[in-house]
């Protein structure tokens, strides 16, 4: 199968695109993660979200830990090919490694960031390391 496809993505230097994940059932914002080529192909293979860890400098199957997988419903590519946009289906409803079900739980009211939402589980019992 030709690769086209991956070659029309504006990778930046360090060969990533930022990829926002929105859930496809209340178009929430759910997080922001890096994908590099081989986390797209693998994303696209398995039908399940795949990132680039930046700081752990290696491929992350999102759910591989915690069981709370994305199943990919469409992605898209904005304007200028820099930027992944994944519709996904968040399964066991959680997306966040705080336990909470978006990564955005942090609003500013009055200049202070406030918590807005709740811990739907302890990070503790989702992740038994």
């Amino acid at each position: 199968m030709s690769e086209n496809w991956l070659n029309e993505v504006n990778w930046s230097e360090d060969g990533l695109i930022p990829v926002v994940t929105q859930e496809a059932s209340s178009n929430l914002v759910l997080m922001v993660a890096w994908m590099d080529r081989n986390a797209l192909k693998l994303t696209i293979e398995t039908g399940k979200a795949v990132y680039w860890s930046r700081t752990r400098k290696k491929i992350w199957h999102k759910g591989e830990e915690s069981g709370h997988f994305q199943q990919v419903k469409e992605i898209y590519l904005d304007c200028d090919k820099d930027v992944l946009l994944l519709m996904v289906e968040q399964v066991g409803g959680i997306a966040c490694h705080t336990g909470r079900h978006s990564c955005f739980f942090n609003k500013l009211e009055n200049k202070q960031w406030a918590v807005v939402a709740p811990v739907i589980k302890d990070p503790k019992e989702i992740y038994r390391k």
